[in-house]
């Protein structure tokens, strides 16, 4: 094994624990600015001397009327494994195996069902979409020579997933409000890119389910709204293929963690 250590044991790097942290802030700090978002419909803004300026009006004020909203969305990544070392990495220690943030694209629709009456926070939300993945393993030998001996081997599929979501968003200050969500997502790899021998020998499960949580932001427009959100996500299985090759040997188990942007778009 790598490390007894309870930390690594759990995956939680110093960056991770921040990022829990951070969650663990908001969902403190949720319910109090829930309170202070109970305003008026709308707000006239007036002068020095009293005079009216504008007046903000509400957008969409029957949207959460309605108990069912579609949309879709597109989301930008920053994807990689985290990877754990083998006992004959540890014993031989002919490489040194590194993990490398790819950048990953993803579409797919949404489907937001209410949880409860009009006024109910709790919003279950179920969004199939089409994910186009590449993740790398950088190897080199210890003490390598010259740059040109590291090997970097590249995981590449087309991913389908099917994240089951529960939001829980605070209440509407006129045209903007803040939301929580987190579930897990299903994947199944329906391609898998295998075009250099030598870059892809390291093999992946087809297969994969994940922890998924974040921080979002609904901003109401005359005939859509927008929310860009904020997710990051855990792998929860080995997705490890072994095989008796120096890459698959030197490692004991990879997982998938990434950092995503969502704008979802729906009406």
């Amino acid at each position: 094994m790598a490390t007894p250590h309870f930390r690594h044991q759990l995956h939680l790097h110093g960056a991770q624990l921040k990022r829990l942290a951070l969650l663990g802030l908001l969902l403190l700090l949720l319910p109090s600015l829930a309170q202070a978002q109970r305003r008026a419909r709308s707000k006239a803004n007036r002068g020095k001397n009293g005079t009216l300026k504008s007046i903000t009006t509400q957008n969409l004020p029957s949207y959460d009327e309605r108990w069912f909203h579609p949309g879709m969305y597109v989301a930008l990544s920053a994807s990689r494994f985290d990877i754990e070392q083998s006992p004959y990495y540890i014993a031989t220690q002919n490489v040194t195996a590194n993990s490398i943030v790819s950048p990953t694209l993803g579409v797919g629709f949404i489907g937001d069902a209410r949880i409860g009456g009009p006024n109910s926070p709790f919003i279950f939300r179920f969004a199939p979409g089409v994910s186009f993945l590449t993740r790398k393993v950088e190897f080199k030998p210890r003490n390598y020579p010259a740059p040109d001996s590291i090997v970097t081997q590249e995981l590449s599929s087309t991913v389908v997933q099917f994240p089951i979501m529960l939001k829980y968003q605070s209440d509407r200050r006129r045209n903007a409000r803040m939301y929580m969500i987190a579930g897990i997502s299903p994947s199944i790899a329906v391609s898998n890119r295998r075009n250099d021998p030598l870059r892809n020998v390291l093999q992946a499960a087809n297969s994969d389910l994940t922890l998924e949580y974040g921080v979002g932001l609904d901003l109401f427009y005359p005939l859509f709204k927008l929310a860009p959100e904020l997710r990051f996500s855990h792998g929860l299985r080995n997705l490890l293929e072994p095989h008796n090759d120096v890459f698959s040997r030197s490692l004991q188990s990879i997982s998938t963690n990434s950092v995503t942007l969502y704008i979802n778009i729906q009406n």
